[in-house]
């Protein structure tokens, strides 16, 4: 006895075997189902990928839209407070754009002008002041600035700039309506010392 070779497509068929071409056909149908599968997945993670994508994206635009809301907010809340302030300027418009304060008008005076920069730059939030104010009369009244520090009064700030701690009262008159009272001053605010 041995073994004897047959040729598989070849001979009845009673049901009990697959020709090559059968079994061929069994496998590509197979490897026709896995490429689908893989391209289905790929397609699944691609559309998973950009509804990420669009809503990071919507995210993004809401946060802006937030912010410029948040903004505008900011640029009518330091208007009213320096009208009601009762500083007089013409065509005050204060818009705020990321810590920064962009103040238009025309002042009546220098004076009112550094006091409406000052009160907007003591408020809270703004770290700086562009400012293209106009004065409609000049008064020559031009001051220095002076950066509150710990432990600061207005009397040790006269006896700095005039030799004179009795003359405090310059300073707060020349910072009013911001300044309330002489003795609430605080570290980082910034002071009118007039000449």
């Amino acid at each position: 006895m041995g073994v004897f070779d047959f040729v598989r497509n070849a001979g009845a068929k009673i049901g009990i075997g697959k020709s090559t071409d059968e079994i061929a056909a069994e496998e590509a149908a197979e490897e026709a189902a896995k490429v689908a599968e893989r391209a289905a997945a790929t397609a699944k993670r691609r559309n998973a990928a950009k509804e990420r994508m669009r809503k990071a994206a919507e995210a993004k635009r809401s946060a802006e839209q937030k912010e410029k809301r948040e903004e505008a907010k900011k640029s009518v809340e330091l208007e009213k407070y320096v009208r009601d302030m009762g500083l007089e300027v013409v065509g005050l418009d204060i818009r705020f754009d990321d810590g920064t304060a962009f103040i238009d008008g025309e002042a009546v005076d220098s004076a009112t002008k550094e006091r409406v920069i000052l009160a907007v730059g003591n408020a809270y939030g703004v770290e700086k002041v562009d400012e293209e104010m106009t004065v409609a009369s000049d008064d020559g009244g031009d001051a220095e600035m002076y950066v509150v520090e710990s432990g600061d009064t207005l009397w040790a700030i006269a006896t700095a700039a005039y030799g004179d701690g009795n003359r405090y009262p310059e300073i707060f008159e020349a910072n009013k309506p911001m300044l309330k009272d002489p003795d609430e001053i605080f570290p980082g605010q910034v002071l009118r010392i007039p000449q």
